[in-house]
């Protein structure tokens, strides 16, 4: 049995095909010639034993065959305009058909089709009974309403059966959603109040503790206050006195802090004015020629600046004295000897450009009172002291000032650089 309804027409050639099955028995050009073939030989048997032999007579006896066996149903409504088209298209689903016309269920079928699809949806009985009842009287009321706008208004509103199983499906989908609802309120409630039940289970354990523990609360806040009032005793008797204490160390700090800043300030101030003039050493240092040096070892008796700068080479680049005399006999050191040996030296210019004068050595930083040759070596490099000794002779008495005072001596190098500027550059 082949059924079809008017809901699976996608295409109006499918009712033309349907037209030609109920009419000819067959839909013209349906299979290829290959399937065709195949198709003759399948009933070839058959057909023979009817004296059927010829392609003719296979194809007919196929055709025949498919008529007597072949049962086509067709569902379609009769609302709209497409059914009367369609009739009058297709003559066959009309001449070659029995035409079985299903007017409206009556209230007993109403009734009898809403208790079994409600009863599939595991309703109590009392509640079926009362839902029957209102489907009926929903589909009745429409059925009337229906016949009441075809009279007044001349137009159709077709309730079918249809409708009916529609009215059910929508219910049935209803009741799905909200029993899903419901259920999942209900699972939501009961998580809820097992929750509940398990906080109060914990509030009344903790209650429990709570007053056994009460007399050892008692007994620690006695105790957290007698040391409150230990602490506020120490620190009245002992931290106080010990704050005013390191007040006082605090401003003390804080005044020699202001002196050393102050210090710090003028050394910054004093080396921002000598590097420039280091830096002018150095370079008068490589003005000093052949020449000047040979001048300074062919002095017999040089000038005791000259002398002076030259025992400060020798302390700075760690060269020893010899023990003499003075004239009154008194026992001395003399670095003038190993001047003029430091002097013969070819690579003294350069070992006074490489000296470290950065890392001067502690031993000479704490300079004993009265040596002046320390004295002026923490004031000039190895570098200054040998082109300040070249220029010694027309600066002869910068140098007697230098000795006066710290800070004269300072400001008689910076004068004495000075000069070696504007005698060198």
């Amino acid at each position: 049995m082949f059924l079809f309804s008017d809901s699976q027409i996608k295409d109006e050639a499918f009712v033309e095909d349907i037209n030609n099955i109920l009419n000819a028995g067959e839909v013209p050009n349906m299979f290829a010639a290959d399937e065709k073939m195949q198709i003759l030989e399948a009933v070839q048997p058959a057909a023979a034993r009817q004296g059927l032999e010829t392609p003719v007579q296979l194809w007919g006896y196929f055709v025949s065959q498919c008529k007597r066996h072949l049962h086509v149903v067709l569902c379609m409504s009769p609302i709209g305009n497409a059914f009367r088209e369609r009739l009058r298209a297709n003559p066959s689903l009309v001449n070659c058909c029995t035409c079985d016309w299903f007017s409206e269920w009556p209230v007993d079928a109403l009734a009898a089709v809403a208790m079994k699809q409600l009863r599939e949806m595991g309703l109590e009985s009392a509640t079926c009974k009362s839902l029957v009842g209102l489907c009926q009287a929903m589909h009745v009321q429409v059925q009337s309403a229906s016949e009441r706008y075809l009279a007044e208004l001349g137009r159709h509103n077709y309730v079918t059966p249809t409708s009916y199983l529609e009215l059910l499906s929508a219910f049935r989908a209803l009741l799905e959603s909200k029993t899903a609802a419901n259920s999942a309120a209900t699972k939501r409630y009961n998580v809820g109040l097992e929750k509940l039940a398990g906080s109060a289970a914990q509030v009344a354990g903790m209650q429990q503790e709570l007053v056994a523990m009460q007399p050892q609360l008692v007994a620690t806040v006695a105790e957290v206050e007698q040391l409150m009032a230990q602490i506020a005793h120490d620190k009245k008797v002992e931290v106080e006195p010990k704050a005013a204490i390191v007040r006082e160390e605090e401003a003390r700090a804080q005044e020699k802090a202001a002196v050393a800043k102050a210090i710090k300030d003028e050394c910054e101030a004093d080396l921002a004015e000598a590097i420039p003039i280091l830096n002018d050493a150095l370079t008068a240092l490589d003005t000093i020629k052949e020449s000047d040096i040979v001048y300074i070892k062919k002095l017999q008796n040089p000038p005791s600046a000259i002398k002076l700068v030259m025992e400060a080479v020798c302390v700075v680049l760690d060269v020893k004295p010899v023990k003499g005399k003075d004239e009154s006999g008194k026992p001395i050191t003399d670095y003038w000897k190993p001047s003029l040996g430091l002097l013969a030296d070819k690579d003294l210019i350069g070992k006074l450009k490489s000296y470290d004068k950065d890392n001067i050595p502690p031993k000479w930083v704490p300079a004993p009172a009265g040596t002046h040759a320390v004295q002026l070596l923490l004031i000039l490099t190895p570098a200054m002291l040998l082109a300040w000794a070249v220029v010694c002779g027309q600066q002869g008495e910068l140098l007697q000032l230098a000795w006066s005072s710290g800070a004269a001596a300072r400001l008689c190098c910076c004068r004495i650089m000075a000069a070696i500027r504007s005698t060198y550059l």
